[in-house]
């Protein structure tokens, strides 16, 4: 493990309050979304989309890294341009996921363990030398009337510190993705509960397994009121319950925390974003890793055609800069 290179590029991905872009996407969620746009889904649309996204003018102004699915990270621009060195020409770091999607936990009715550590190490070895610099694995954590169990949190969160372990070794920078979903009618008491249940025991993984909490970076879900609760919690408060979690969960030692989106809309996860950054110190960056609340703008604004690309990447650069704005506290809709 080449401990500098790890600190190096972590420090990259949270330098001067940018982000990173998820279009990790897996091939099933890209064609849900677009038939919702009413776009063919082909290898061809699918590429011409991401490389979209990639050559956005200024995106690297916001943008620190890009996390690919593994179609993605082999896919090239129209001139033979590998998307992994349009990245790097950007200024932009390359990154990937490498989980293999969440999957039925047994003896666990609703709950999910994510799967694709058997071969891990071969992968990442592979990702690496395409030119992959950091990594991604999520871990997916239920809100219901008996859920979360202890079971379903320890066994994630062993995975999730499997999985860093074997980034390190490899030279990755691995991202660990612990989501607690919106999904449900919980409180905003009750997913601040769960989310620290869930922190404390990837962190206390984390450490058993000797992952070098410098050189790694976390991805939470923000605390949220649950997505079909009758009372929804407003920005401040979300704001500060999300905070509260985090210091109590979350090392100092870990240099950043990139939010994901998890279903908010573009506006709320800049706004909620925004309202984390008012002065309050911090001992860690906070900053954003946002997929659909990143791309959608852009993905409507496109919707297939050729002829609205340049306004489709107008719209991604937008949304972007907003999110670095808000990581400064600044953020203003329009």
């Amino acid at each position: 493990m080449n401990t500098q290179a790890l600190l190096d590029i972590t420090h990259a991905l949270v330098a001067d309050d940018k982000g990173l872009l998820a279009m990790d996407e897996s091939s099933s969620t890209c064609r849900k979304r677009f038939v919702e746009q009413g776009i063919d889904d082909t290898e061809p649309m699918r590429r011409a989309y991401r490389e979209l996204l990639i050559t956005a003018p200024r995106l690297g102004d916001s943008v620190s890294g890009l996390i690919l699915f593994d179609e993605t990270i082999h896919q090239a621009k129209q001139d033979g341009t590998p998307f992994v060195e349009l990245i790097r020409q950007a200024g932009m770091i390359p990154g990937i996921k490498v989980d293999l999607g969440a999957k039925p936990l047994a003896g666990h009715p609703g709950e999910t363990i994510t799967e694709g550590l058997d071969g891990l190490r071969e992968r990442l070895e592979g990702y690496y030398t395409l030119g992959a610099r950091f990594a991604k694995w999520r871990g997916v954590i239920h809100i219901g009337h008996n859920t979360p169990s202890d079971t379903a949190i320890a066994v994630n969160a062993h995975a999730l510190a499997r999985y860093a372990a074997l980034c390190q070794e490899t030279g990755l920078v691995p991202i660990v993705e612990p989501e607690v979903l919106m999904d449900g009618d919980h409180s905003l008491a009750r997913c601040a509960e769960v989310t620290e249940r869930t922190l404390h025991a990837v962190f206390a993984e984390l450490t058993a397994q000797g992952v070098l909490l410098e050189g790694m970076l976390l991805k939470p879900n923000m605390v949220t009121s649950g997505a079909d609760s009758s009372e929804q919690a407003g920005v401040e408060a979300v704001a500060e319950a999300t905070l509260a979690a985090l210091l109590r969960c979350v090392p100092a030692a870990v240099p950043g925390i990139a939010f994901l989106s998890g279903g908010q809309t573009p506006e709320l996860a800049s706004a909620h974003l925004n309202a984390m950054h008012q002065g309050r110190p911090l001992p860690w960056a906070l900053t954003f890793s946002y997929g659909r609340a990143l791309q959608q703008p852009a993905l409507t604004a496109w919707n297939g055609e050729p002829a609205n690309v340049e306004a489709a990447q107008q719209a991604l650069s937008q949304r972007a800069a907003y999110n670095r704005a808000a990581c400064q506290g600044t953020y203003r809709e329009g």
